[in-house]
C-alpha cells in the first residue's frame, strides 16, 4: 500500500506544518535555491573584480567560494526538478534520493576548490602585497551582511521545507558570513600596518579555507548518513506512530521505519489487528490507516502497511 507523508526535523519541525500535497515544499525550495544562485553569481563575480583591483587575495578567494555556491546552487535546482518526476520501471519509489547525492556531490566540488584557495594562499604568504583600498572593506562588510540575511532566510525555507540541501546552503551562507568577517579582519590589518602586514590577507584567505572545508565535511557527511537509511528523527517516528495508532481497528503498531528520501519519506509499518478479523476487513484497516498517513503527512513519498494478527489473552487461554 502506497502514500504520503512527513516532515523531517533536524531543528524544530512539526510534521502537520504543510499542505496536503508536497508540491508547495518543492516550490518553496526551489525559489529558495534560485534566489540563492542569483545573489552568489553578482556577489561572486563582484568579489572576484574587486578582489582583482584592489590586489586582495583574501577577496578572491570569497569569490571563489560565491561562485563555487552558484555551483552548488544550480545543482540543487536540478536535483530538486528531478526529484519530483512520477516513479518509472527503474525507480519505482520515485527520485526524490537524488537531492542528497547533489549535496555529495556539491560537497565534493566545494571540498576542492577550498584545497585550491589553500594553495595559493600559501605560495602567496610571504610575497610583498600592496596595500588594499579603502573600499575593499566596504565589499567584505556587505558581503558578510548579505550573506547572514540569506542564512535566515534559507534557514527558514530549510525548516518548512524539510530540505537537506536547502539547509545545507543556508549553513553554507553563515559560512560565508564568517568568512567575509574574517577577510574585512584581514584587510583592517593590512591597512592599518602596510604593505609588511601583507602576510594577513592571505591569513585572512585560510581562514576561510577553513570555514569552506568545515562545511562540505559536514555536508558530505550528513548527505553520506542519509544514503545509509538511517530511522528517523524520533519525534517524526513518534508522530507517524500515533496517527497510525488512532485508526479504527489498530490494536497496536508492532514495527515502524521511516526513511528520509530528500524532501520526503518512506514509511514501512507493521500493524497488530484483531486476530478474528475477516481479510476483507483487515484489509480494509491497513488502507484507512494509509490514508490517514496521506492526508496528515504530505510529505510522506510511500507507505507500505503489513497486517498482523493480534490475538486477545482469552483466546490464548483456551488454546
Amino acid at each position: 500500500m502506497h502514500g504520503r507523508a512527513g516532515t523531517w526535523r533536524r531543528e524544530t519541525f512539526n510534521l502537520t506544518d504543510s499542505t496536503s500535497s508536497p508540491r508547495p515544499l518543492y516550490v518553496q525550495a526551489t525559489r529558495a535555491a534560485a534566489l540563492g544562485l542569483a545573489i552568489n553569481l553578482a556577489l561572486g563575480i563582484g568579489k572576484l573584480v574587486a578582489g582583482w583591483l584592489g590586489q586582495s587575495f583574501a577577496l578572491v578567494s570569497d569569490a571563489v567560494n560565491s561562485l563555487g555556491d552558484s555551483l552548488s546552487s544550480v545543482i540543487t535546482l536540478a536535483a530538486l526538478w528531478y526529484a519530483q518526476q512520477p516513479p518509472d520501471d527503474e525507480h519505482p519509489y520515485g527520485h526524490t534520493r537524488v537531492e542528497t547525492v547533489a549535496g555529495a556531490y556539491v560537497a565534493i566540488v566545494i571540498l576542492f576548490s577550498a584545497l585550491w584557495v589553500a594553495w595559493e594562499a600559501t605560495q602567496r604568504m610571504f610575497v610583498l602585497q600592496a596595500t588594499p583600498p579603502a573600499w575593499t572593506l566596504w565589499v567584505a562588510g556587505a558581503n558578510a551582511v548579505i550573506k547572514e540575511s540569506l542564512y535566515w532566510y534559507k534557514r527558514g525555507v530549510g525548516k518548512r521545507t524539510n530540505s537537506t540541501a536547502i539547509l545545507a546552503n543556508a549553513w553554507d551562507h553563515r559560512s560565508d558570513a564568517l568568512c567575509s568577517l574574517a577577510v574585512l579582519f584581514g584587510l583592517g590589518i593590512v591597512r592599518a600596518g602596510g604593505g609588511a602586514w601583507g602576510w594577513a590577507d592571505e591569513a585572512a584567505a585560510l581562514v576561510v579555507v577553513v570555514a569552506i572545508m568545515s562545511t562540505a565535511g559536514k555536508l558530505l557527511t550528513q548527505s553520506t548518513r542519509e544514503l545509509l537509511d538511517p530511522q528517523a528523527d524520533e519525534a517524526v517516528v513518534a508522530e507517524v506512530r500515533a496517527l497510525a495508532s488512532q485508526t479504527p481497528g489498530v490494536a497496536n503498531v508492532e514495527k515502524l521505519w521511516v526513511r528520509k528520501t530528500g524532501i520526503e519519506y518512506l514509511v514501512d509499518i507493521h500493524i497488530q489487528v484483531d486476530a478474528r478479523t475477516p481479510v476483507d476487513e483487515g484489509h480494509r484497516i491497513g488502507h484507512e490507516v494509509k490514508d490517514r498517513l496521506v492526508s496528515g503527512f504530505p510529505a510522506v513519498r510511500d507507505v507500505l502497511v503489513h497486517l498482523e494478527p493480534f490475538p486477545h489473552r482469552h483466546d490464548a487461554e483456551e488454546s
